[in-house]
């Protein structure tokens, strides 16, 4: 699946009802105290259950510090919007890459301006070959991508 506009992301992702009720659960699950949020560790936990890994200090700052600061942790509410940011920026970043690998016809880590062509001329055919080498110099020239 392709995006639309060259660069857009996609739409608010919205979780099925049943991973929505998981969620829900492990919430629950990881506030064993049933306090109503969930501490530093509790969301680390969390993190784990739902995406396999432990959060690092930078992240667990930022969670921590965007709670709202008349709760002691955070509230179910939050940890859904949070949660559900994680899912959606995973899928984008997965859809990323699945358009990369397909461009990337022999698997080299990177695109060359004859990858770039055959690319464009399967998505969008009339292009003109010299918009294609402008997106193409343009992409080298970000910081993010070598060339």
């Amino acid at each position: 699946m392709f995006f639309s506009q060259a660069g857009a992301r996609p739409r608010m992702w919205e979780a099925s009802p049943s991973e929505h009720k998981k969620w829900v659960e492990v919430f629950k699950a990881c506030d064993e105290e049933n306090k109503g949020y969930l501490s530093r560790e509790d969301f680390k936990v969390a993190v784990v259950m739902l995406f396999g890994y432990k959060p690092s200090k930078i992240e667990a700052d930022a969670v921590m510090s965007s709670v709202d600061p008349n709760t002691s942790g955070i509230l179910l509410k939050e940890f859904l919007d949070i949660v559900r940011k994680k899912k959606e920026a995973q899928l984008y970043r997965n859809e990323i890459r699945h358009i990369f690998t397909a461009f990337d016809r022999h698997y080299r880590g990177y695109l060359t301006l004859e990858d770039f062509k055959k690319a464009f001329k399967q998505v969008a055919p009339k292009l003109s070959e010299r918009i294609i080498l402008e997106v193409f110099r343009w992409r080298r020239e970000l910081p993010h991508c070598p060339g």
